[in-house]
């Protein structure tokens, strides 16, 4: 009884307890202000009362003021004297000067320097290779900035019928497409060779396998062909392999076109009227009227035409040039000839024989020439199928040096602009030979015989299998780039080290030694 009296049911009352936390996070909520007191500024300045300048010099005797302030003694009478002993002597010394060509074509090289030989582009043209076609001919500009190649076909197929190709780049463009050239001139014929004007940047002239010659103007987008010779009785039986720009002797800063071909005729045309190319003069090659000593083999004495392949003029006789054959001889010729020629065709103009002294052969046709830009002498170099380049005088029939670059064909050889003593050799294995007078086949191999006469100083590949470089030719503008076409259809550009660029002192005297010691 006593338990559950204390544990009995009941009610509390309620209570209210006030929450600090809501109060809280009101008052935090209300908008409040805050400013410190005024604050008070003012602007002020320093500045020195006074300034003074100040020096410090070495005391100076008064001996060595006078001595500067004094004014010089000239002996006068002493003086004319002196001048008048050496006099003759300087005067000598001046004009052996004036007439030395020690320096002839030396240029100094403002460009940075470049250490190794280096591929710049790989230019192509789709559509020409997906038809397989291959790069003929390759050449600059007169500025130098624009680079045109030509497609055809130079191992097999129906040439005739077959369209090509003349594509240029400017390689000095930002943003370059390697793929897509600046400019595509479709062509009926296969265009076998390519020389751009001399001083006209955008003329640029070809020769076709038809043998026909067009003159394109590269500024005309829409219709670039200016001049043309169709296909007339003095138009070229066989195709045309190279192209040059003769100056006109009657009219400065004038050119004709000059053509060569293996139907054994040289050609010269003016532009005339219409468009039209005419024949102005011609020569022949005639197996009968090349020079006894040295008979051409498979041909009998008689009106036998000699095949031309390629032809290259004497910087330093402008009437003079070397022709290539296909006898395998290389020619000295002679514009200013005046010898009939024993050829049987028509002509509406007399055709003349140039040939004036017959080198020693190759030992199968010559393809490519190449007259020395340093030489007085004439030095040229030859190349051919027997993979031989020979080194010649035009002094004398044996030649000064015989090299055995490549067991298979060499399609093309150029002298360098700039280094008397590097040429470059296109070889039919896919190799780019640049030595400099020695070379060994290889991928691409540059010389330089101041270094060594027996290795190449660099080795390049030109394409990865074993396709033939048929073409290249330096850039005389830009002394440091190299062009190359090959049967895949690439033109690669190749910029040349410094060693390659950049002339020796002594460089032309070694190139007289050579020439001398060999023809002693």
């Amino acid at each position: 009884a006593s338990l559950a009296a204390m544990f009995t049911d009941g009610t509390a009352p309620g209570t209210n307890v006030q929450s600090l936390w809501r109060t809280a996070r009101n008052a935090s909520c209300e908008a409040k202000g805050c400013q410190t007191g005024k604050i008070s500024t003012a602007e002020t300045a320093v500045q020195s009362n006074t300034s003074r300048d100040a020096a410090v010099q070495t005391d100076q005797s008064k001996d060595a003021v006078q001595d500067f302030q004094q004014e010089v003694q000239v002996d006068y009478t002493s003086l004319l004297s002196f001048l008048q002993r050496v006099e003759n002597a300087i005067i000598k010394e001046l004009s052996k000067n004036w007439r030395s060509h020690a320096f002839d074509g030396f240029e100094v090289n403002w460009t940075d320097q470049n250490e190794t030989v280096l591929c710049l582009h790989t230019l192509s043209h789709p559509e020409a290779q997906d038809q397989k076609l291959q790069v003929t001919s390759v050449s600059w500009n007169a500025t130098g900035s624009i680079l045109a190649c030509s497609y055809g076909r130079l191992d097999s197929g129906d040439w005739s019928t077959e369209n090509s190709y003349v594509c240029t780049w400017n390689v000095d463009r930002r943003g370059l497409n390697p793929q897509r050239p600046d400019l595509v001139v479709d062509v009926p014929s296969s265009v076998m060779c390519l020389a751009f004007h001399p001083s006209q940047p955008s003329l640029i002239a070809g020769g076709l396998f038809s043998g026909e010659l067009v003159v394109w103007d590269t500024s005309r987008r829409e219709d670039p062909v200016i001049w043309c010779t169709g296909m007339t009785d003095d138009t070229h039986t066989d195709p045309v392999y190279q192209v040059h720009w003769l100056p006109d002797a009657k009219h400065r800063n004038h050119f004709q076109l000059l053509s060569v071909s293996t139907d054994g005729k040289i050609l010269v045309w003016k532009e005339e009227r219409g468009g039209r190319l005419a024949l102005a003069k011609g020569f022949a090659m005639v197996a009968q009227q090349i020079p006894r000593s040295t008979q051409l083999k498979k041909f009998t004495w008689g009106a036998a035409a000699v095949g031309v392949t390629s032809l290259s003029f004497s910087h330093f006789e402008p009437h003079v040039f070397v022709a290539g054959v296909e006898g395998g001889y290389s020619l000295r010729c002679s514009t200013a000839a005046e010898t009939p020629a024993l050829h049987g065709t028509g002509s509406s103009v007399p055709l003349r024989a140039p040939a004036e002294l017959a080198f020693s052969p190759h030992g199968g046709p010559v393809y490519s020439v190449s007259c020395s830009p340093f030489h007085r002498q004439n030095l040229f170099l030859s190349c051919g199928t027997d993979g031989q380049v020979h080194l010649h005088s035009m002094l004398q029939t044996q030649p000064l040096l015989s090299l055995q670059l490549s067991k298979k064909y060499l399609f093309c050889v150029r002298w360098s602009p700039v280094r008397p003593l590097v040429f470059a050799a296109a070889s039919g294995e896919g190799n780019l030979l640049l030595p400099s007078v020695f070379c060994f086949t290889g991928d691409v191999h540059l010389f330089d015989l101041e270094k060594s006469s027996q290795k190449p100083a660099v080795s390049l590949r030109q394409v990865v299998d074993d396709c033939p470089v048929y073409c290249l030719e330096f850039n005389i503008k830009q002394t440091q780039l190299l062009a190359a076409g090959d049967a895949t259809g690439t033109v690669k550009v190749w910029q040349l080290s410094s060693d390659f660029t950049e002339q020796g002192h002594r460089e032309m005297n070694h190139l007289e030694q050579l020439a001398s010691e060999v023809m002693d």
